[in-house]
């Protein structure tokens, strides 16, 4: 959970990201030229405007002026509730505790959503991935191989989709190192739905990780996103069982 002192700190992160055009790339160009969040959500149109097109830097000094629009408080006070449950933290940029693996990725997430054990994200990892629609031996495979893996003290890291991707999160749950689930909704939302339980699991000894605010639905556009995150954590990633455009060879590459 957020200590105190760092309240209005992940809030003012918060409101940065629900900024509209404001993306990872713009946070992160607007985060060198002004340092901390409430640096931007305070700095003048006419210096905002030296960094971002002015359709964003009016975005910007708006969301300032509106603290309170109805939706960004009602975000806010969501996810206050939500880091006062144990187990669960949002980590910033600018968090130490941010995994360092992630900051060398060509786009890292602006946040982390982490319910779980956040020392795996630190621990060295490998992802296995793999086909939704996989085979009784494919399912197979991903559990023994995953299982293994976690014996050896590699914290193996998937997608908790249905297939592949929840067989390896079973089968590492069985070992030593455990696993990561790295989900593409709201880390409040299980998706698919069948995975609930074993999402439960994972949450209390593994680590379930999401780059997107609260409530966020499954949407088709956020999963290939995700496994960015997926790949960034592993040191190397296994796929069984994937179709020659499926989104395990794009985790792969």
């Amino acid at each position: 959970m957020m200590a105190p002192d760092d309240e209005l700190d992940w809030i003012d992160w918060l409101r940065l990201s629900l900024v509209p055009g404001v993306g990872n790339e713009t946070a992160r160009k607007l985060l060198a030229a002004f340092g901390l969040p409430k640096h931007i959500l305070c700095a003048e149109l006419s210096a905002l405007q030296l960094h971002v097109p002015t359709r964003i830097a009016q975005a910007i000094v708006s969301s300032t002026l509106q603290h309170e629009d109805a939706a960004i408080v009602k975000q806010i006070e969501a996810t206050q509730l939500w880091l006062q449950q144990p187990g669960n933290f949002l980590l910033t940029l600018a968090d130490a505790r941010y995994p360092s693996a992630l900051l060398n990725i060509p786009d890292p997430p602006l946040m982390l959503y982490v319910k779980g054990r956040l020392d795996l994200l630190l621990a060295p990892s490998i992802a296995v991935v793999g086909s939704r629609n996989a085979t009784a031996q494919g399912v197979q495979n991903a559990e023994n191989f995953s299982e293994h893996l976690s014996q050896a003290g590699l914290t193996v890291s998937s997608g908790l989709a249905a297939g592949i991707d929840a067989a390896a999160h079973q089968g590492a749950l069985r070992g030593a190192a455990s696993t990561i689930a790295v989900i593409g909704t709201g880390a409040d939302i299980v998706y698919p739905a069948r995975n609930r339980k074993l999402a439960h699991q994972i949450a209390e000894q593994g680590c379930i990780v999401s780059e997107y605010a609260l409530a966020t639905p499954a949407i088709a556009s956020n999963f290939p996103r995700r496994n960015r995150i997926i790949s960034g954590l592993a040191e190397a990633v296994l796929v069984i069982e994937a179709a020659a455009q499926s989104g395990s060879l794009i985790t792969a590459r």
